[in-house]
């Protein structure tokens, strides 16, 4: 795989040339040329003019298309086109199309339509994909691979899913035994005798076995695993100077992208932030936390597959439109944050099929405005930096522990009113990036070298590997957090028999006595200087076992019992918080973190201003980004240059409403800054 392809700096644009008439392919990829467009994906929906009756291919289109682009400059990334098989194709074998769990089939006309499990769609799936890659392999435009699009869940029912899952169920599990044992279907007399009568869910309620749901969940994981693994092989083999990516989308996502990005080289993201006004105050941090997730998904750099380029509308009310400066802003807030590549959705808007009002670049009326010229403004600029940010990175010395079973398992048992593992999540993101406190989002287990603060919200699930991953690294001089609903289940997902947090109660020197679901019941809490905060959702009752109270709760039964503690472990510590505390509370808390460990801090940033640094042998890159519609200033300690426009700024960065800085330090250092 040629990575050094994958990693430069740089904008693309998604092309649908099937859509449009040929006389108008040349013009559209001349002038992506003249905008300073570099990459442009195509094909992922274009199955039936790639293959418009069984067997019979029809490359002259595409060639065109791909030709085209290699003339003037452009890169390709094509996709395996899956995500839609053809009408002939589904109306042959019915067995493609999903079954929902009310027993209704999920019927072309959309997209996604094929169920993972469906014999048909998997050997259909490898054939054009093979024809595909041996197609291209060897033309210089094409530099990578997009797996099918957007992948997800789609909890389908059909004969086939349960013949998997059955399989999938003996393969994990080996007898029935340990399968009415693991799931403990001794509840409600659904024991099993026979392997015939595990089947997929019928019905759909949330309200069944918890364990056996769950393990449903990862069932579906394997089977997405399973169906790109597929294609990836095919594309290893026919094209290996080829980088390989698949466009995941919509956070918070049930589907296990860290199981699915291992065959990937990179992981993209599709990110449309929101435009309305209402939004500037949450949405950016929002996105914030996407783009971070996104990082952690392989722990590297990573690519926007689709990026907003205008108000998106189609099967629901149009967006606002952007405000000026809005597109530039989060196409420079994504590569702050790692990505790479930005590739905006769409050139033009469409003139037919369902997203007509999914608004591109170029709208039909083929007059660029306003939107257009904002784009070619950033190819410049992003043309510009390029050589400068190509080999950087984010580093940060603290992590986030983000875990698809955790989401599964509190979906599958709702524990409290308006409590959400990846609502609270965003809240405790949301007051690092208010900070300017860098940080990255990593899959629950992988090793914790390298930070010097971990937060582990909402570890529902517990095992023992985890358990002394988070105690090692304590013990090695760093702090851990704990949430509330800590260590409650075994990943068979029962409830363990022993005081609560279970495995997490030495780590964390207290046990949980009782618990008070309390949800939008707002209560009290009070810190040892007399401040006092709200909390909501849940508040356990604590017993200090070797821990230190930093906070109380005031008012009910449990008045005066500890909020949040501390615990000394080993040549570090561990808080716990067992409640869901407000933002003012979490500011609090992260600054008393960040300091005892000598974790950099902006404390008084301005509302919508966010920061980053990306370092690599070039230097450091302070990204200083106004998401909102009001100007801010932002103060600097250290002399900084702006590699924009190459003016100084040694105390003041003034931002217009959605403007953005990027700034070196003038000694190549990182600098700090102290924002009002």
């Amino acid at each position: 795989m040629n990575y050094k392809q994958a990693e430069q700096v740089q904008i693309g644009v998604v092309y649908y040339p099937e859509q449009w008439d040929r006389s108008m392919w040349e013009d559209d990829i001349r002038r992506m040329s003249e905008t300073g467009v570099k990459v442009v994906r195509m094909a992922e929906f274009a199955w039936s003019r790639m293959e418009p009756t069984p067997g019979v291919y029809e490359w002259a289109w595409l060639d065109e298309a791909v030709e085209l682009c290699g003339r003037y400059g452009l890169q390709v990334v094509l996709c395996t086109p899956t995500a839609t098989p053809p009408r002939w194709l589904t109306e042959q074998h019915p067995d493609i199309l999903p079954i929902r769990p009310d027993g209704s089939t999920y019927h072309a006309g959309v997209r996604g339509h094929r169920c993972y499990s469906s014999a048909s769609i998997r050997s259909h799936g490898q054939r054009i994909t093979e024809a595909l890659a041996r197609r291209y392999a060897g033309h210089p435009a094409v530099i990578g691979w997009q797996t099918d699009n957007e992948f997800g869940m789609n909890d389908c029912h059909c004969d086939a899913c349960s013949e998997a899952f059955r399989q999938w169920t003996r393969a994990n599990y080996g007898s029935l035994e340990a399968v009415n044992r693991e799931w403990g279907t001794v509840v409600w007399s659904g024991e099993y005798n026979e392997w015939e009568q595990i089947a997929a869910p019928y019905g759909g309620s949330r309200f069944q076995n918890p364990s056996y749901l769950l393990d449903f969940a990862r069932f579906q994981w394997d089977s997405i695993v399973v169906f790109q693994r597929e294609q990836v092989e095919i594309l290893r083999r026919e094209c290996p100077d080829h980088f390989i990516t698949h466009n995941f989308h919509t956070y918070p996502q049930r589907m296990d992208q860290y199981r699915v990005a291992e065959d990937l080289d990179l992981a993209s993201f599709d990110y449309y932030p929101n435009t309305a006004p209402d939004k500037q105050s949450t949405g950016p941090y929002s996105g914030a936390l996407s783009l971070d997730l996104t990082r952690g998904i392989k722990r590297r750099n990573f690519w926007i597959m689709e990026q907003l380029s205008g108000p998106p509308g189609a099967w629901f009310a149009t967006w606002r439109a952007p405000y000026p400066g809005f597109i530039r802003a989060f196409v420079w807030q994504a590569i702050a944050k790692g990505a790479d590549t930005v590739v905006h959705f769409r050139w033009r808007s469409a003139a037919i099929g369902a997203e007509q009002f999914w608004h591109g670049l170029i709208d039909p009326s083929n007059v660029p405005g306003r939107r257009f010229a904002e784009f070619e403004r950033l190819c410049a600029e992003v043309n510009r930096l390029s050589d400068h940010l190509q080999g950087t990175e984010p580093k940060h010395e603290v992590a986030l522990l983000f875990s698809h079973e955790q989401l599964e398992a509190l979906r599958i048992q709702h524990q409290a009113e308006g409590m959400s593992y990846y609502e609270n999540i965003k809240d405790y993101h949301r007051a690092l990036t208010k900070l300017g406190i860098g940080c990255d989002v990593i899959e629950w287990t992988q090793p914790l070298d390298g930070y010097r603060v971990v937060i582990a919200p909402g570890f529902f699930l517990m095992n023992e590997q985890v358990a002394a991953t988070l105690e090692r690294f304590a013990a090695g001089g760093g702090t851990v957090l704990v949430t509330m609903r800590a260590g409650v289940k075994e990943m068979n997902n029962q409830h363990v028999q022993m005081l609560l947090p279970g495995r997490l109660a030495e780590l964390t020197g207290i046990r949980v006595e009782e618990y008070d679901a309390i949800g939008h019941d707002a209560h009290t809490i009070r810190d040892a200087e007399g401040r006092s905060y709200s909390c909501l959702q849940w508040c356990d009752i604590l017993r200090l076992e070797g821990a230190e109270a930093i906070a109380c709760y005031e008012g009910d039964f449990y008045d005066g019992t500890p909020a949040v503690t501390v615990n000394a472990y080993g040549e570090g510590r561990a808080y716990y918080v067992a409640t869901h505390p407000d933002e003012a509370y979490l500011r609090d808390l992260l600054l008393r973190v960040a300091g005892e460990q000598e974790v950099r801090v902006y404390p008084d940033l301005p509302e919508g201003v966010q920061l980053a640094e990306r370092t690599g042998d070039n230097g450091t890159y302070l990204f200083v980004m106004n998401l909102c519609r009001e100007p801010r200033e932002v103060h600097l300690n250290g002399a900084y240059a702006s590699v924009l426009d190459g003016e100084p700024h040694e105390a003041v960065v003034p931002l217009e409403p959605y403007g953005v800085e990027i700034l070196k330090h003038a000694s190549d250092e990182a600098g700090s800054a102290v924002a009002q």
